[in-house]
């Protein structure tokens, strides 16, 4: 059953892709960046950012799109550490996390806890940034050579 939607939401876009000439090479780097960019601490920016690169870099919008937002709840998840590394990286204060929490600093001082709010924002933007162009080049490493076999495996199938 997965297996079933695995192959026919994901791997057959891919070869369709394939088959229309785009190469394993740019596959991979929509794939990598999507995911990359999808992950970052900049809510409600990646789709917007995942367009700019995809039209700069030529790249396949809607792979790249897709990803982006298959990984949204990845990037929930990443949130917290991103904050947290943020916080370690430019020894800012500690954004206490539970909404209860950020609601009661807004009542006391809005303005100050915006300001924290874009401060801890800006700092996880700033790790991420630092980690993204390695976690690219690994992710387009390993995709690139499983979409080399992908094609290497269907044109092995359909010769014989």
């Amino acid at each position: 059953m997965i297996d079933d939607v695995i192959r026919q939401q994901l791997l057959q876009p891919l070869m369709d892709l394939l088959k229309q000439g785009v190469t394993p090479q740019r596959i991979a780097l929509s794939l990598a960046l999507g995911v990359t960019i999808g992950v970052s601490p900049a809510l409600g920016w990646t789709t917007i950012l995942c367009t700019i690169v995809a039209i700069a870099l030529r790249l396949n919008l809607p792979a790249i799109q897709l990803v982006n937002y298959l990984v949204y709840p990845l990037q929930l998840v990443l949130l917290v550490p991103f904050y947290r590394l943020g916080e370690k990286l430019f020894h800012a204060a500690h954004l206490p996390i539970a909404p209860p929490q950020i609601l009661a600093m807004a009542k006391t001082d809005l303005q100050s806890t915006v300001a924290f709010l874009w401060s801890t924002t800006w700092h996880a933007i700033v790790v991420w940034a630092i980690l993204a162009p390695a976690a690219t080049a690994i992710l387009y490493f390993i995709l690139e050579l499983l979409l080399r076999r992908l094609v290497q495996s269907q044109t092995a199938v359909g010769t014989t």
